[in-house]
């Protein structure tokens, strides 16, 4: 039985001692590439994520300009950051937000009518906001 089913954190310093030693036919291979791939999805998945958030708010923001509070500014100004670090990091995932950016509208339009209380949407179906408006600190939309 392999350290990857048994000390998950044994075998990640195998492996990375094993790479440092040049020694690659003893290495993990089948588990290693199963582990980047689901490192390059949990990013994908956090960009969608940290996006999803982001435009809940900024429909709020919008829709609902009579309820604009201190913790909407916060949580838009935090996702833009994060967003920011993430696409530094990754500056890869850039070129995939606007396949990301669809996925993220459909859980941000649901979120915020939950958060609204509106009982039918008000949103347009895809997004209207450019992918430099969500990015851009300087950017809040204006209210209906």
């Amino acid at each position: 039985m392999s350290t990857y089913d048994t000390d998950f954190h044994q075998w990640i310093e195998e492996q990375s001692a094993l790479l440092r030693a040049g020694s690659l036919a003893q290495l993990d291979v089948t588990h290693l590439i199963e582990e980047l791939e689901g490192m390059s999805a949990r990013e994908r998945r956090e960009l969608i994520n940290r996006l999803a958030v982001l435009l809940a708010h900024l429909l709020k923001w919008e829709y609902q300009p009579e309820r604009r509070s201190i913790s909407w500014r916060l949580t838009i100004n935090e996702q833009r950051r994060q967003l920011a670090l993430l696409l530094e990091d990754s500056p890869s995932l850039r070129q995939r937000l606007p396949e990301l950016l669809v996925r993220s509208y459909r859980h941000a339009t649901r979120a915020a009518m939950e958060e609204t209380g509106f009982l039918t949407s008000p949103f347009p179906e895809h997004c209207a906001y450019s992918i430099s408006e969500i990015l851009n600190e300087d950017y809040w939309p204006a209210g209906h």
